[in-house]
């Protein structure tokens, strides 16, 4: 009892027999078991779990940043896995969060709709989406102002003169690739325009795989004058192709470019990044999953949050 007493703080324990625990603590290299300590009524594990699409992306890094920033005021950890974009995966990871006690988890959805034996339809913690919706789900949602970020991008390539624009970006199915995509085809038509679906290249989820689709896409008779790249790993996809084509050699390709990255400043071509703030997103996330879980917000209807984004030139 004296031990954990003062492994809780020190409270009605002498200030000499507090040094004597202390000293053997440090000489047993004694851990407490958190595992252990959550099970006891009124104790929880503090852990909070969050799930994202591909760990390798900076920008997930961002994200998870701007979780830790809340969630470490509030004395919790976070548990940080990756689903590679994979529904079954994803599944066994939030399986995995449930068993592991997780109070609340941040998720970005692999899935394009809420499938009914999903773990997620009776999960026992508070949930919110981050940079993705789910139809068919109601949660707390945070998301990125897709729509009018590449409606903005890509109109002022339609502006700048060009007509043969190329799109590199994620399935349909995937709510970020379907409502960029949405604000790409509405530029279009705003200036009475109809978008040429030979240049349109959906499903790269990699830099590897972005640099095939602008090969393809560059290896066209008539190739495209400018791309509008849905993310950023499409975005160094698109550069590489274009230096390994060499048919712009005075690097007047025109880019704009969903999601900064480091060294974007660097690359020879005109660029333009739709910029916002990965590690906001996490922040706001996070801020919304810790309502649920305090009590604060514990029975408010579902929210959700759009960030704003902006052109850097």
């Amino acid at each position: 009892m004296t031990v954990s007493r003062v492994l809780s703080g020190g409270k009605n324990v002498r200030d000499e027999m507090k040094a004597k625990v202390d000293v053997s603590i440090r000489a047993l290299g004694y851990r407490r078991n958190e595992n252990a300590r959550s099970i006891r009524p009124g104790h929880t594990t503090g852990l909070i779990g969050v799930a994202v699409t591909n760990i390798a992306n900076p920008y997930y890094a961002g994200v998870v940043l701007g979780i830790e920033d809340v969630v470490n005021q509030h004395n919790k950890r976070i548990l940080v896995g990756n689903t590679n974009e994979d529904v079954a995966r994803e599944g066994q990871l939030i399986e995995d969060f449930i068993g592991r006690q997780v109070e609340g988890l941040i998720l970005v959805p692999s899935s394009p709709e809420l499938d009914g034996s999903s773990p997620l339809v009776h999960a026992p913690f508070p949930l919110v989406l981050a940079s993705r919706a789910l139809p068919g789900l109601d949660a707390d949602t945070v998301l990125i102002d897709d729509i009018n970020g590449s409606l903005q991008g890509t109109s002022m390539l339609i502006d700048e003169g060009h007509r043969r624009i190329a799109f590199l970006g994620n399935l349909l199915s995937v709510s970020t690739g379907r409502r960029r995509y949405e604000g790409f085809v509405q530029a279009h038509l705003d200036r009475g325009l109809v978008v040429d679906e030979s240049l349109v290249r959906r499903g790269q989820q990699d830099i590897q795989s972005a640099q095939r689709a602008m090969a393809d896409l560059l290896d066209q008779p008539n190739p495209p004058t400018a791309v509008f790249s849905a993310n950023n790993r499409n975005t160094i996809g698109a550069f590489r192709a274009l230096e390994a084509s060499g048919l712009f050699p005075d690097h007047k390709f025109r880019i704009v470019g969903f999601d900064n990255f480091e060294l974007a400043e660097l690359i020879p071509y005109q660029l333009t990044v739709i910029d916002h703030d990965p590690r906001e997103l996490g922040r706001q996330a996070a801020t919304l999953l810790l309502g649920r879980i305090t009590g604060s917000r514990a029975n408010e209807p579902s929210e959700s949050i759009e960030l704003s984004t902006t052109l850097l030139a």
